[in-house]
């Protein structure tokens, strides 16, 4: 017989395993990589394993070993010395080189933010007290976030894939197999709404429905803002004109009859596994530098070039939020980059007649 009011170990592992399950991939991933740079760093600065529950002054020596601050004047100019952190230089130095930093200095506040944000999940699920719920820690966030921005610091943002630089893109498609595919990716991508990297990898064939010879309906099944998988009316999305023909090249060619619709492609042109993720921005990232575009793109580029191309054709902004699938209208207002705004009536007011 079971207590009703205790799990069983079992119990406790097929939940986890549930999960794991339902998290994705990207999620999984980023968690992972925060909490091996929370012990690495934790082992350099303090000499032992990590342990929870953290002590609420080891995440505020975090907090300040990694926020970007003014530095105290020269005390013989006078003068500000720049932006300095807490991490010892020779620890930022090892942290770079054993792998859990990509450069020298402090990480980007958002990545800051993330770190933190991770330790405190991983509290909520030992059930252990949290140190990131602190108010010391709180105010100190807050404080950080309020400094960054007096100085002018914004995240930094991937280049927008509008239409202009995505036809410069798209030109370097050959009608080799993998030229084929690469332009039916990126189109579907794009004219779908920009889709995110993680629904590209798994769209698959039986969720494309052909209505006639220029046009199909794709079901989006699993999306960030339905990850239940309910059938909801507004996750069926047009792919037509170029789109739809473009994948239809890509069927052709590849001879898919079911499954995932993009797939690496092995020497020989045979057909392999279905792309990861981290497949699709390679991908973007690729194309751009082949068509020598400038800037600095990611799959999210497809995405944020959608919604800036809209607000540059004046497209309405719920038709623009039918497609991408956003709930928020602030969150797609800012997709609207500087250059969509450029073509505004409302800034030219003093020059109309």
């Amino acid at each position: 017989m079971l207590d009703p009011a205790r799990l069983t170990a079992m119990a406790e592992d097929a939940a986890r395993a549930l999960m794991r399950e339902g998290e994705s991939a990207n999620t999984r991933a980023s968690y992972g990589s925060a909490m091996r740079y929370w012990a690495a760093w934790f082992a350099a600065r303090y000499g032992d394993a990590l342990r929870m529950p953290v002590p609420v002054p080891v995440v505020i020596q975090f907090i300040v070993d990694h926020a970007a601050r003014k530095a105290d004047a020269d005390t013989k100019t006078g003068l500000l010395t720049g932006l300095v952190t807490e991490l010892p230089p020779d620890i930022d130095q090892a942290l770079v080189a054993n792998g859990y930093k990509t450069r020298l200095g402090a990480p980007a506040l958002n990545t800051l933010v993330h770190r933190i944000a991770v330790l405190s999940k991983a509290h909520q699920l030992a059930k252990a007290p949290n140190p990131c719920a602190d108010p010391l820690v709180r105010e100190l966030l807050a404080q950080t976030r309020r400094a960054y921005a007096k100085r002018g610091t914004r995240p930094r943002k991937q280049r927008a894939l509008t239409k202009d630089p995505l036809q410069a893109v798209l030109a370097t498609c050959d009608d080799t197999l993998r030229g084929k595919r690469d332009r039916a990716l990126l189109l579907f991508a794009w004219a779908t709404g920009g889709r995110r990297r993680s629904e590209v990898a798994s769209a698959t064939l039986e969720n494309l429905q052909r209505v006639d010879a220029g046009s199909h309906l794709y079901t989006l099944a699993h999306s960030k803002t339905n990850q239940a998988g309910a059938q909801r009316p507004e996750d069926v999305k047009p792919l037509v004109g170029s789109a739809a023909q473009a994948m239809q090249a890509w069927l052709a060619a590849s001879g898919i009859q079911e499954g995932a619709l993009f797939r690496r492609i092995r020497k020989g042109g045979h057909l392999g596994e279905p792309l990861a993720p981290a497949a699709v921005r390679d991908i973007v990232k690729e194309r751009c530098a082949l068509a020598g575009v400038e800037g600095s793109f990611s799959a999210h580029s497809l995405r944020a070039g959608f919604v800036t191309e809209a607000g540059r054709q004046n497209m309405s902004l719920p038709e623009t939020m039918a497609m991408t699938g956003h709930h928020s209208v602030a969150t797609v207002m800012g997709y609207f980059r500087a250059e969509s705004a450029l073509g505004s009536k409302v800034s030219r007011m003093l020059d109309e007649e």
